[in-house]
């Protein structure tokens, strides 16, 4: 992990103001102190991992969501006053961020004048001198290098594929820091063009594998940068995917609600995307939706992804779209739909296509099919047979343990919570050993 407690060379008088967000991770750490509780303790009470409990006490760091919060409040005794923290800090992260998207920033990119789009929620001036020097190159790019930032992306792609983020994490790292100096290379417009989108895609594998492992902070600047490129390409179809990333990493982290602000921003101006990338925004769009108990909207909107995925051609959107085949979608749209199936208590709405997904996921996709095993489990066991989400469950488990990734182990302790209450059969009591017996197997070093 890069983020954490590191040696401060200032003195206290030194130090800016402690944010909000500061305040909160102090006052979880004293209130957790003062309970003599470890962190581990503490993580088994809230039923959240250890990893994510250590990083709410890291100043300088993701906000942790509403949800975690809350839990940590109860299991603290706090009355309501580490939600109430959590909620300002969120609001004053919030007022930044239109702060920022109302004063437009100009930033000096390689080989142009371009400026950062306003609609941008980062900061992008001058994002990319810590990939690449600020010193124009006398390198000349060419098509034979760009074509090796994608063979190098595809490599890393297919790491993550088979193994979580762990070992990808690396390999995508050096290939970005390694290729990054390219961009102050000289080159024709096209290959600029291309060059930019090659090494923005690439920075947003090395982000996503970041993001596997829980590591934060790395993915959230790997993830600026891929913006950067984006903007820098003038690219549409790069700025959505990345924003859907970013997305993506924000539900995670931050919840639905900001999630949805960051998915809506990359559908601006989707006219000028394919298809293709309309079917996967609408279908992230649903499960934002769907999180926020917005079930009419989800339903609506998994009926517009389908509806673009309908309208796709096979190879029509940008090299980086190839993994929203129809197993993608299926697996997309069957997430979203979850909530729906919970609050409406019919399991088919989400577990048809999950399971559809299932099936149709190849073996070049092991993680993916590992991830709707255990979403179909999870919601089985919840609303369906418990016998039958334990045969499920169990497959889910065996795949896990060939993955490096905090997301998968989340997932499967989710899985663990909703067994507790049907113990009493013996395949579900087997299952539940199973998956705490695993724990440690699934732990991601910290």
């Amino acid at each position: 992990m890069s983020r954490g407690p590191i040696d401060n060379l200032n003195t206290d008088d030194e130090r800016q103001p402690a944010t909000v967000a500061d305040q909160l991770a102090r006052e979880i750490k004293r209130l957790r102190n003062a309970a003599d509780l470890s962190q581990r303790e503490l993580a088994s009470r809230v039923g959240y991992s250890r990893q994510y409990v250590t990083m709410t006490e890291w100043e300088d760091s993701n906000l942790p969501s509403r949800d975690m919060v809350m839990a940590i409040d109860s299991a603290l005794g706090a009355n309501g006053a580490l939600i109430a923290l959590r909620d300002q800090a969120d609001n004053d992260r919030k007022a930044k961020r239109r702060s920022r998207t109302t004063s437009p920033d100009t930033t000096h990119e390689p080989g142009g004048s371009l400026s950062a789009n306003v609609f941008s929620p980062f900061d992008l001036a001058s994002v990319s001198s810590s990939y690449a020097p600020d010193s124009p190159s006398a390198y000349r790019v060419g098509t034979s290098d760009v074509e090796e930032v994608r063979e190098a992306t595809r490599r890393a792609a297919n790491t993550e594929n088979l193994r979580g983020g762990g070992s990808a994490n690396t390999i995508a790292s050096q290939y970005l820091y390694s290729f990054a100096p390219l961009l102050r290379g000289k080159a024709t417009p096209g290959t600029r063009r291309a060059l930019f989108e090659a090494v923005g895609n690439l920075s947003g594998v090395a982000a996503f594998t970041a993001f596997d492992i829980a590591d934060f902070a790395t993915a959230e600047q790997h993830s600026r940068f891929a913006l950067w490129c984006a903007e820098s390409a003038e690219s549409w179809e790069l700025r959505a995917s990345t924003l859907a990333d970013l997305a993506r990493m924000t539900a995670y982290t931050d919840g639905a609600d900001n999630a949805l602000s960051l998915i809506e921003l990359a559908q601006v101006r989707s006219d000028r995307v394919s298809a293709t990338t309309r079917a996967m925004l609408s279908a992230l769009r649903a499960q934002f939706l769907g999180t926020l108990g917005r079930t009419d909207d989800t339903l609506n909107e998994v009926a517009r992804s389908d509806e673009h995925f309908a309208n796709s051609t096979r190879g029509e959107g940008p090299p980086w779209m190839c993994f929203y085949d129809e197993a993608e979608h299926l697996g997309s749209t069957g997430k979203a739909l979850i909530p729906v199936s919970l609050a409406r208590h019919q399991i088919g709405l989400a577990a048809l296509r999950i399971a559809q997904a299932i099936r149709q996921q190849g073996e070049g996709y092991p993680r993916s099919r590992t991830f709707s095993l255990t979403r179909l489990a999870t919601l089985t066991m919840r609303i369906g047979d418990p016998r039958e989400a334990a045969e499920i469950g169990a497959r889910a488990a065996s795949r896990a343990k060939e993955f490096h990734s905090q997301r998968i182990r989340d997932e499967l302790q989710t899985l663990t919570r909703v067994s507790i209450k049907h113990l009493e059969i013996p395949e579900v009591k087997e299952l539940y050993a199973t998956l705490t017996d695993d724990q440690e197997t699934f732990e991601v070093p910290v």
